[in-house]
């Protein structure tokens, strides 16, 4: 790798992020013999094939997807690099990657806003996924900062308290067991709505459960919140959530809470950065304001 060339990299990541030369050629503005060249170059360079056809399109073979985690990590550092120079001018500009967990998207933004109009001239970049995606965002330096509810611990990571996450069982408004203090045993038939395996909240359910000493039936997995929402509102099943993502429903009893004996299980929101990861000045100043400020902008979980 050590005589590989960026533009022969970065001709072998956008043929795998398009899918074909054309799409590459396209992204990188030149044409597609000249893609096919670098990336040519390259293979004979590693003595290894780097892609493989798969129908119409390409995808990394298993030496491309070494050789494209190191390029995450290469652009990552020059990304790290321009944002340090353009710290050297104060904080007109900058850019700052953030990945959180899909239950963080109703608050992050608001803060996110906030964020933006005292620093305007800094980017912030934001993607979403469950808890096992950000957190391998994380570690593949992919993004600077991750927003979740349990930091990972397979990892050196450096941790800032948000905010107070409650968890709590919604029911729909007409549930037989609402209005009654009970116990999770009282659970035990009852269908429940869940988030896919590799989401923090369902994880958190499913310890919650452990330690009643119950098995709860599975009737649906569900990868968005809001689907899982529409689906207890129609009656399809209970579910448990967090409290910040029903906040507007049960102000509008749309949803309900069972009062049951252990809940609402209380967690932390975290701001996360990899320790070993040099933070530039745009992704501390962001990391500040959101240690500082981000319980501001918490929904009101108090009627959950």
């Amino acid at each position: 790798m050590r005589n590989a060339t960026l533009k022969q990299l970065r001709a072998l990541a956008a043929i795998v992020e398009t899918g074909t030369v054309t799409g590459a050629a396209r992204k990188l503005n030149v044409t597609p013999p000249a893609v096919t060249m670098q990336v040519q170059q390259l293979e004979e360079h590693l003595g290894l094939p780097l892609l493989d056809r798969a129908g119409d399109r390409f995808q990394p073979s298993a030496a491309g997807r070494e050789v494209l985690a190191a390029v995450s990590r290469i652009e990552a550092a020059m990304s790290d690099c321009g944002a340090a120079l353009d710290a050297m001018k104060g904080l007109r500009s900058g850019r700052v990657s953030v990945g959180l967990v899909s239950t963080a998207k109703y608050f992050v933004p608001s803060a996110l806003g906030a964020f933006a109009r005292l620093h305007p001239g800094i980017d912030v970049v934001l993607s979403v996924g469950n808890r096992e995606e950000i957190i391998a965002a994380l570690r593949g330096d992919a993004i600077d900062l991750a927003i979740t509810g349990r930091p990972p611990v397979d990892m050196e990571v450096d941790k800032y308290p948000i905010g107070e996450h409650p968890h709590v069982i919604i029911a729909p408004t007409d549930h037989p067991l609402l209005g009654r203090r009970i116990a999770p045993a009282a659970l035990a038939s009852a269908s429940f709505l869940v988030r896919e395996p590799g989401s923090g909240t369902r994880g958190l359910m499913e310890r919650f459960f452990q330690d009643a000493g119950i098995e709860p039936r599975i009737a649906m997995e569900i990868g968005s919140n809001e689907t899982i929402k529409q689906a207890v509102m129609a009656g399809l099943g209970l579910a448990f959530l967090s409290a910040h993502t029903i906040a507007a429903e049960i102000a509008d009893h749309r949803l309900a809470t069972l009062d049951v004996e252990g809940l609402p299980v209380v967690r932390q929101w975290f701001v996360v950065k990899r320790t070993a990861k040099r933070q530039t000045p745009p992704a501390a100043a962001l990391t500040e304001f959101l240690s500082r400020r981000g319980a501001e902008f918490l929904p009101d979980a108090g009627t959950a």
